[in-house]
């Protein structure tokens, strides 16, 4: 194998490969393709040792003789073909003047052009140089390809990044409300997002649910203060205005064009069903119930017994994980149940922490 030396100064030349065991041919189609234009030339007389470099480095277009040893050009063109950095590469075959079929041969195997022999300069020069456009017009297609890849990339995060935010000052709203939401709905987020690993949902599922989950109670934004805020208990009045909130915040966060939105949608409408049907507001039950909805009715139920309120004391721990088994195939989905159970250790850390943060900032 030999190469030509780039010429300092100037950008980088297209890079030519010639494949053929003929010293003679060999050096005749090297110094033809010099003249071309700015190119950098590599040349094997061995079919294989050419494979293996190509598949290693970068080029612009490949020429191969046909009858070669072990390896012939055939089999040379079916193996860059086959290999992902090579496939695209412009390819031509030298074949002999009669050799027809073996040309159509390697126009169906991936020759994009094929020379013949006896060679003639102004043809290889022109031919050549056809190839090399080929191959300058695909890179720049490709690097404009890149170009809008990333510029959708840009673009989606920003979208992202947005959405993040609405979901963050919505859920902020409701902490206006409710004194008793902020430290609340981040933990809501974290439980529900272990419970969905645990059901083996995939990161952007996961992902999803964690932004979501914080919406669930924000339609609470909607409910009278001197219902949100009792000090007691509800009576039935007041109970019935309180399902509400879960119609309220539906209706803040449905009909958005945002897949975040819309999964919250669904959360602030069905963590209060039961998996048995006896929930609010629809009665749904079993997979009725959106499986973001089943995940968040366990974290948010576990959480406000492991809390205190004006009305009810702050439970155990272990009087809390009776009640979320007792409840399972009643009040909760059993799988999600199951998956709460095996994340137990993730979502007790996660408790600990939100309190000890809430205790320091306190």
């Amino acid at each position: 194998m030999s190469a030509l030396t780039m010429t300092p100064g100037r950008e980088a030349p297209q890079v030519v490969v010639i494949v053929d065991d003929d010293t003679f041919g060999l050096a005749l189609m090297r110094t033809l393709v010099q003249t071309v234009g700015h190119v950098e030339v590599y040349t094997f007389d061995d079919p294989s040792a050419a494979l293996a470099w190509c598949r290693n480095h970068d080029l612009d277009v490949l020429i191969t003789d046909y009858e070669m040893p072990e390896m012939n050009g055939l089999s040379l063109l079916r193996a860059l073909r086959a290999h992902p950095r090579t496939r695209d590469v412009p390819m031509m075959m030298i074949t002999a003047l009669d050799d027809r079929d073996i040309r159509y041969q390697a126009l169906e195997t991936g020759a994009n052009d094929y020379l013949t022999k006896p060679l003639d300069a102004p043809e290889v020069r022109a031919r050549v140089r056809n190839m090399l456009a080929v191959s300058d017009g695909q890179r720049a297609l490709q690097r404009r390809s890149d170009h809008l890849a990333r510029e959708v990339r840009l673009a989606t995060a920003s979208i992202a990044e947005r959405e993040r935010e609405i979901v963050l000052r919505l859920s902020r709203a409701a902490e206006f409300r409710d004194v008793e939401t902020g430290s609340h709905i981040m933990r809501i987020a974290h439980f529900s997002d272990h419970i969905a690993r645990a059901l083996g949902q995939n990161e952007t599922e996961c992902e999803q649910i964690f932004l979501a989950s914080p919406m669930h109670d924000v339609g609470k934004i909607g409910i009278p203060d001197n219902i949100l805020l009792k000090p007691g208990r509800f009576n039935d009045g007041e109970f019935t205005i309180m399902q509400q909130h879960t119609v309220i915040g539906h209706r803040i966060l449905s009909g958005s064009q945002s897949e975040l939105l819309q999964l919250a949608a669904d959360i602030a409408l069905s963590h209060h069903e039961r998996f048995d049907g006896a929930g609010y507001p629809h009665k749904r039950k079993g997979s009725e119930i959106p499986l973001a909805g089943r995940i968040v009715a366990v974290a948010d139920v576990f959480d406000a017994l492991l809390s205190s309120r004006p009305y009810k004391r702050a439970w155990s721990l272990d009087e809390a994980l009776g009640l979320i088994r007792m409840g399972r195939a009643k009040q909760f989905d059993p799988e999600c149940v199951d998956a709460f159970l095996l994340a137990l250790p993730q979502i007790i850390a996660t408790r600990e922490r939100f309190a000890e943060e809430a205790e320091s900032e306190a």
